[in-house]
């Protein structure tokens, strides 16, 4: 099992407590069995790849710490992505029974109940990023709202897992299949990319730059997901394995192979690196930190 990096670890710790938090008022309100059961799903662990990135987007550009507005945006994406998961998991959609290793939402509580925990967990995303706790700028806020609204939309997520669905029924080309992941995993991890950078103040320049740097991440992420399901069991996965593999869903491993699939994932990762650091004047822990996490991302097993 890949060991996690230490300072990954810590931004999951930081964010799973800035998210606690935020659960914690919300239980005060009027509908607790379903904040239970939206806190039950983002939770429940989990890598926070994406609040990583948030993090390390906007360490890089501010040069220093993260503040509260930054944690805020992290959390809105990790709440953005445990609502996909659970809506995934339903028996509409991939029919999955377990979820990092315990029952999936709806198989704890029951499928209205994730339906809605999924919906809930959506729109507090873009509470938290349109909140002014988040940035004092209501420009920068609301440019916060457009990176999350296209990428988890029918032209971002929504529409990467529709295509996904398609995959299922016909053959796709590798254009296809590398389109829909584009949109399926990339988009979010794109937008929280470039949101990191928006929140800490990036120039255009460097959002540019961000942009380049996580659309070659997005894909070599996917990549490294269908290795997996190919590689490692249900235990190491903590949900079943092989199952995109079982519904004949596209994949470049489908296309490339093992060994082919894990090179164009180095490769893509290879590229991303040299966007990131050409876009800075110096190395520093903060790029360190970028790098060392793409690298991370292509290399977990578990």
């Amino acid at each position: 099992m890949t060991t996690i990096p230490a300072q990954i670890q810590d931004d999951a710790d930081l964010v799973e407590t800035t998210l606690e938090s935020i659960l914690k008022d919300l239980a005060k309100g009027p509908a607790p069995k379903l904040v239970e059961a939206m806190s039950y799903s983002v939770l429940g662990g989990g890598k926070r790849i994406r609040a990583a990135l948030v993090l390390g987007a906007a360490r890089l550009v501010m040069n220093g710490p993260e503040n509260e507005g930054v944690c805020r945006v992290a959390a809105a994406y990790e709440c953005l992505h445990a609502y996909s998961l659970i809506h995934d998991d339903l028996p509409a959609m991939d029919n999955a029974d377990t979820r990092r290793g315990r029952p999936s939402c709806h198989m704890a509580f029951d499928e209205a109940t994730a339906i809605l925990a999924g919906d809930a967990l959506q729109t507090l995303a873009f509470d938290l990023l349109a909140g002014p706790a988040t940035h004092a700028d209501g420009a920068i806020r609301a440019g916060l709202v457009g990176d999350l609204a296209r990428a988890s939309g029918a032209a971002g997520m929504a529409g990467g897992q529709m295509l996904d669905l398609e995959a299922e029924t016909r053959p796709f080309s590798l254009d296809e299949t590398r389109s829909m992941q584009a949109l399926k995993t990339g988009a979010l991890i794109r937008a929280a990319t470039v949101s990191g950078g928006r929140v800490g103040g990036a120039s255009p320049d460097h959002l540019a730059a961000l942009d380049g740097f996580a659309s070659r991440l997005g894909l070599a992420f996917q990549i490294a997901d269908d290795i997996l399901d190919r590689k490692a069991d249900a235990a190491t996965l903590g949900k079943p394995s092989g199952q995109d593999d079982n519904a004949g869903k596209a994949s470049y491993v489908g296309i490339f192979g093992m060994e082919g699939a894990e090179a164009e994932a180095s490769r893509l990762i290879a590229e991303a690196g040299d966007i990131l650091t050409k876009s800075v004047t110096k190395t520093s822990p903060q790029l360190d930190y970028m790098l060392d996490l793409s690298t991370f991302i292509i290399r977990r097993e578990y």
